[in-house]
């Protein structure tokens, strides 16, 4: 992990080169948001999925840095006043706080068109049926029917009390989508048929439903310094959440259900799927 987070810094760094014009402060906004902090699962998730196919490393990179750069535009956009209204990230102030909404609405967009823009980049792969794949898959996962869908249903969720399977599915959209979209990512990466991706999506789909659940109890027991956030903001906007509806015990228990059974999708791969197995363990025992 990170090894993964120094290569995507890095990536990051080259990408958002500050030019000497009135642009400068815009990619300054996203390089604050960028670079540093995060846990980089996504593009490990990518390196991890690819590595069961030999695909190469740097092509994987550039894969796991256009998912990223969605998954940041997306925190830009969430921690505005009109959405979560959030004033810290990763411990440091959020891009609106330190750089104005305009600009960091700016950001975000820039960093949601860099990521298919990457994508798009012959680098990424040779094959341009390859890259179209990638592409179309990330735009899915974004969209309405993904994060972007799921994002919605957060909002509504303040205004309305959702019950356990209104709230899965809001989560497998906000969270699951991205996550589900790194795994496809390494699998598309390695030519894998569409067929053939069954196990690697049950696993992709039960690790976001743990990642989900771990972050709601982090999000009551945890540490607000080591999460570089502010915690209990669901609880105290009336919001629906995996704890709330099933109780820490019984999340508890789902958590380590969902963790076992996303293993046990790799049944077809032997030890070079243990990366992944490890992503899941991780997933459960993560302290932020």
């Amino acid at each position: 992990m990170a090894e993964v987070a120094r290569d995507i810094d890095a990536r990051f760094d080259a990408l958002l080169d500050v030019p000497a014009d009135p642009r400068a402060d815009l990619y300054r906004a996203m390089r604050h948001a960028a670079i540093g902090g995060g846990k980089r699962l996504r593009p490990l998730l990518v390196q991890a999925t690819a590595q069961l196919f030999a695909v190469d490393r740097d092509c994987a990179g550039r894969a796991g840095l256009a998912i990223e750069c969605i998954h940041v535009y997306s925190l830009i956009h969430d921690d505005l006043p009109a959405m979560d209204d959030d004033d810290m990230r990763h411990g440091k102030p959020a891009a609106h706080i330190a750089f104005g909404e305009a600009t960091a609405i700016l950001a975000g967009d820039c960093l949601h068109a860099l990521a298919f823009d990457v994508l798009a980049d012959p680098d990424t792969h040779a094959d341009p049926f390859v890259r179209v794949e990638l592409i179309a898959d990330l735009a899915r996962a974004s969209g309405p029917n993904g994060m972007a869908g799921g994002q919605m249903m957060d909002l509504e969720a303040e205004k309305s009390s959702f019950d356990l399977p209104t709230v899965t599915r809001l989560q497998a959209m906000k969270t699951g989508a991205l996550i589900a979209a790194a795994v496809e990512a390494g699998a598309i990466l390695g030519r894998l048929p569409i067929e053939g991706r069954t196990g690697l999506r049950g696993y992709a789909r039960d690790l976001g439903l743990a990642f989900q659940i771990a972050d709601d109890i982090l999000d009551v027991e945890g540490d607000q310094a080591l999460a570089g956030k502010a915690l209990r903001k669901d609880e105290a906007a009336g919001k629906e959440t995996f704890l709330s509806l099933l109780g820490l015990d019984r999340a508890r228990e789902q958590l380590r259900l969902l963790v076992d059974q996303a293993i046990a999708h790799l049944h077809a791969y032997g030890a070079e799927a243990d990366l992944l197995r490890d992503i899941a363990r991780f997933v459960m025992a993560r302290d932020h």
